[in-house]
């Protein structure tokens, strides 16, 4: 469409997650060397936060291109699931085939998995993306599959990656042996002006710019419109180079961005989110009032789930000790 006409070599905007076009910020920098540190220093428990279209999910594919053989990762991605589901997604990601198997045989063929791994000198981590929509029963299992260690170690490293949501999950009463298991917790903020105009030069150098497209005046309004959130900006910027090549222009003015914001029925990014805000709250005063009606209706199932709880806890505590007793044979040796 536009790149012949602009002398690119790609799309410098696309919306799907490009490794080679990731921004370093000093935000996703930070939230990388955290995820690094979860993974080769072999913590246990990493929370990653952020807001909608911050550039989470690209810092995942490029920590997964970090990756060698020796170490064995599952990446999660769809996270409405029940507990079941969840082990299951796991296993599969582990090449493994649990579809016929119970939860407790679940339990089982992950157990043997990172007993093996641990025999192999081989990593396990677990990555989980969109992690604000997993249930507290999938939380208290992560929370239980964490704590599967030797003396000196932990087996399983755990990476939850999602939006602010998450950190309002794993701070609610329920979710206290998880949170007291995270080792590192960080909230990628928004581009700044200046790292938001960086964000827009870097992704047309990369697509094979030589010359200035942007004009300097058009940076102010794009970060108004945007708040400096990357996905955003990759929305306004390439609907502005497209009405630029339809207009026959060299560069993209602030008329264009004008032009491009109307087309796209943007209000000022401060007014979006006040009424993002104020939908949220909303929302979260109904869904209170629901959960006071279901509350009573749900009291014999929460006693029958800690039941469960306790089952599970118990099997991933031999596992432990299992574990320790490998640990233990290995260095006699």
């Amino acid at each position: 469409m536009y790149l012949d006409y602009f002398y690119l070599n790609d799309f410098p905007f696309r919306l799907t997650p490009d490794t080679d076009f990731l921004y370093m910020s000093p935000s996703h920098s930070r939230a990388i060397s955290y995820m690094e540190y979860a993974v080769f220093n072999q913590e246990g428990f990493v929370v990653i936060t952020g807001e909608i279209g911050s550039g989470k999910t690209t810092l995942i594919q490029k920590l997964l291109s970090e990756m060698d053989n020796e170490i064995n990762v599952a990446k999660i991605f769809q996270t409405q699931l029940d507990e079941v589901e969840f082990l299951q997604s796991v296993l599969v990601e582990f090449g493994m085939n649990p579809f016929s198997a119970k939860k407790v045989e679940l339990l089982n063929m992950l157990n043997q998995f990172l007993v093996d791994s641990y025999m192999n000198n081989k990593r396990v981590v677990l990555i989980v993306d969109d992690a604000q929509n997993l249930s507290y029963r999938v939380l208290e299992e992560i929370c239980m599959l964490s704590g599967v260690e030797t003396q000196k170690e932990k087996i399983l490293h755990v990476i939850l990656v999602g939006q602010p949501e998450l950190n309002k999950n794993i701070e609610s009463p329920e979710m206290e042996q998880l949170l007291q298991r995270v080792s590192l917790r960080y909230h990628m903020r928004a581009l700044t002006e200046a790292e938001s105009e960086k964000y827009i030069e870097h992704r047309l150098s990369v697509a094979g710019s030589e010359k200035p497209l942007f004009e300097k005046d058009v940076f102010d309004l794009c970060y108004k419109y945007t708040g400096g959130t990357p996905r955003l900006i990759n929305t306004l910027c390439d609907t502005a180079l497209t009405c630029a090549y339809a207009d026959n222009e060299d560069v993209v003015s602030v008329s264009t961005i004008e032009t491009s914001i109307e087309e796209l029925q943007w209000k000022e990014f401060s007014e979006y989110k006040k009424n993002i805000t104020t939908k949220a709250v909303a929302n979260s005063d109904k869904d209170n009032c629901l959960e006071k009606e279901k509350s009573y209706s749900q009291s014999s199932q929460n006693i029958q789930g800690s039941g469960l709880a306790y089952n599970d806890s118990a099997l991933l505590s031999e596992i432990s000790n299992q574990l320790k007793r490998i640990a233990d044979a290995l260095e006699k040796k």
